[in-house]
């Protein structure tokens, strides 16, 4: 490899990676995802964290149950 086809890669050693676009390009993608994701998480937590449980269900655990129906009478 001569010295005339190093220069025209486009690669230049003499200076440290965050000079360059393309490690800036490639960490763009995950970083907007981790903010999309916290973002998400708070107006999750903000908006339905405290809902209060409507039409008698029952919460056991994680679980929401349906009360068990009245038996009929006879």
């Amino acid at each position: 490899m001569t010295s005339k086809t190093r220069e025209t890669d486009g690669l230049s050693e003499g200076q440290p990676w965050w000079r360059h676009r393309w490690p800036w390009l490639l960490i763009l993608g995950p970083a907007v995802a981790v903010v999309g994701c916290v973002i998400t998480i708070v107006l999750a937590f903000q908006s339905y964290g405290d809902q209060a449980i409507i039409d008698g269900g029952v919460r056991q655990g994680l679980v929401v149950a349906a009360p068990p129906a009245p038996a009929a009478q006879r």
